[in-house]
């Protein structure tokens, strides 16, 4: 049955709804809220391009539905990350790397590093891609992003 529901989405609260309890929360974000930082990629939680973070944790909004989403769970897109006057060091970084080609992937793989790297301050090469190894860039700036992570490292 279709309810509303309340959610914290970037430090604000947000009423979404009516929407079905096993709607993704992706579409909840694109569509109630209007977020346009996570996108639909796959559907299946495989390439990376709607992932958020909710309670701190790197999540694939596409599969977590709505049902699974409490009250007082903090869900954090890419538009919350940080701000045009003071961006996050991975947008910084992303950006003086180049690590961006199409921009599909840019999303998960921020969002994806940002949580890596609030526990791993200093990774190592090999560790930034582990990291982000579930997360797909099909235009191989795969490099570049590597780079951009190792920048930013430290600075998260």
């Amino acid at each position: 049955m279709a309810e509303t529901k309340t959610l914290r989405v970037n430090g604000a609260s947000i009423i979404v709804g009516p929407a079905e309890p096993d709607t993704p929360l992706l579409y909840v974000l694109r569509n109630d809220a209007g977020l346009q930082g996570p996108h639909f990629g796959c559907g299946l939680g495989q390439c990376g391009a709607c992932t958020v973070h909710i309670n701190g944790e790197a999540v694939r909004s596409c599969q977590r539905p709505l049902s699974a989403i409490g009250p007082s769970d903090d869900i954090v897109t890419l538009e919350g990350l940080g701000t045009a006057d003071k961006p996050h060091a991975l947008q910084t970084a992303f950006i003086e790397e180049q690590a961006v080609q199409c921009g599909y992937c840019t999303n998960g793989m921020i969002m994806q590093a940002a949580a890596f790297l609030s526990k791993n301050k200093s990774p190592s090469e090999a560790e930034i891609k582990t990291a982000l190894a579930n997360n797909l860039c099909r235009c191989a700036a795969h490099l570049r992003i590597v780079r951009a992570v190792s920048r930013a490292s430290g600075q998260a």
